[in-house]
């Protein structure tokens, strides 16, 4: 098998799983430990996984995001249910500005069906997504391409954003701790942040495992915020505390997870 294929498989292995051990991988491969160590150092060059003392990992920390194939993997459900509350503020012949998170992504699949849209986007897979669609007018911003977020980020990137002009954005963070919205990476905060001046509106969309957890960089109050959607599987603390800071916050229903 040629190198590239046998990383492809072990890369979608390690994102099925969350993380694994190195012996782990040696054994279900049936390839040598150096081997292994070869694969997983380039992908860890690449930024598709992180090496920590014996594992392989795409689970995020604090300083680190994991891989965005591992991120739209996770809490699906309530992404999916997020995006569809968040078409009620998309309106045909709007700009709508979406950042580079998989809750934003799954908002992209329903977008056409408020067309004409113009969308600007930094993300590569909700611009794919967009590409074909009838009387979406798509603006991918450029900038250097992560294959961690899969999307363009960077100077030039904050600079195109700067250059436009949004009637809403949808984005989403890393991490909410009290209330204040946090991201890991200092470049992907700065062109969420330059994505939040250059817009009229501005949508948090936030599922429940991002509370009670901070990353490196704050990305805003959220209170700058106009409105900040997230699911009824957050807890009553956390809701009761956003709500006496005034944050707009808005619920959707989602039951009891199973």
């Amino acid at each position: 098998m040629k190198a590239d294929a046998r990383r492809e498989e072990i890369a979608d292995y390690i994102t099925r799983a969350g993380q694994a051990r190195i012996e782990d991988l040696v054994e279900h491969f049936g390839v040598s430990r150096m081997t292994i160590h070869r694969h997983i150092d380039a992908l860890a060059q690449q930024g598709v996984l992180r090496k920590l003392h014996g594992m392989v990992t795409v689970q995020p920390s604090g300083l680190y995001e994991s891989t965005f194939r591992y991120r739209e993997t996770v809490g699906k459900a309530e992404k999916e249910a997020l995006a569809r509350a968040a078409m009620a503020y998309v309106e045909a012949g709007q700009a709508v500005m979406l950042d580079d998170s998989s809750t934003a992504c799954a908002l992209a699949d329903l977008l056409p069906d408020a067309r004409p849209l113009t969308v600007i986007t930094n993300s590569y897979i909700s611009a794919g997504k967009l590409i074909e669609a009838e009387e979406v007018e798509l603006i991918s911003l450029g900038g250097k391409y992560h294959r961690n977020y899969n999307a363009y980020i960077g100077i030039t990137c904050e600079k195109a954003v700067a250059s436009l002009r949004a009637t809403v954005l949808f984005c989403s963070a890393s991490a909410i701790d009290g209330v204040t919205a946090f991201i890991q990476d200092a470049q992907v905060t700065k062109v969420k942040q330059a994505m939040m001046a250059s817009s009229s509106r501005k949508i948090l969309l936030v599922d429940s495992s991002k509370f009670g957890k901070v990353a490196l960089n704050v990305l805003s109050d959220l209170t700058a915020f106009d409105v900040v959607l997230t699911t009824d599987r957050v807890g009553e603390a956390d809701r009761a505390r956003l709500k006496e800071a005034g944050v707009n916050l808005e619920i959707v229903k989602m039951g009891k997870s199973t």
